[in-house]
């Protein structure tokens, strides 16, 4: 490419789904609902490439883990919430340069599939 930047490298789960206490109404905060989430998360896989070993690449089973371990244990009231902490918990990667994450309800709104939100972070933009 002449002079031109090439896209990053990107790691991706689909449709994680986890159970978690998350809404404003009374019979949200009593039962775990699904929560489901996507991620695009930029990296570099040269090194991973090259070496064909897991200890240079970006461990997508270890976060999605960590992921799952923490939106379980956790208890919020908004989706945006749950998102910003997410995407920070993403970035804490060593390899992780950036997170697109999408956060869905399903069954949220009547006559909807679901109800969600994308945010987009990089490590710069996230408070230690």
């Amino acid at each position: 490419m002449s002079g031109a930047e090439s896209p990053p490298d990107l790691v991706e789960i689909h449709d994680l789904s986890v159970r978690a206490i998350i809404g404003i109404f009374d019979f949200e905060r009593n039962a775990r609902q699904e929560v489901r989430m996507n991620f695009r998360i930029e990296t570099d896989i040269s090194a991973a490439a090259a070496s064909d070993a897991i200890e240079d690449a970006l461990d997508y089973k270890t976060v999605a883990k960590r992921v799952i371990a923490f939106v379980e244990g956790s208890s919020f009231f908004l989706l945006e919430t749950l998102a910003e902490r997410v995407a920070a918990l993403v970035l804490e990667e060593p390899r992780a340069r950036a997170v697109e994450l999408r956060v869905e309800k399903p069954g949220a709104l009547r006559h909807a599939r679901s109800v969600g939100l994308r945010i987009h972070r990089r490590r710069e933009e996230t408070t230690p």
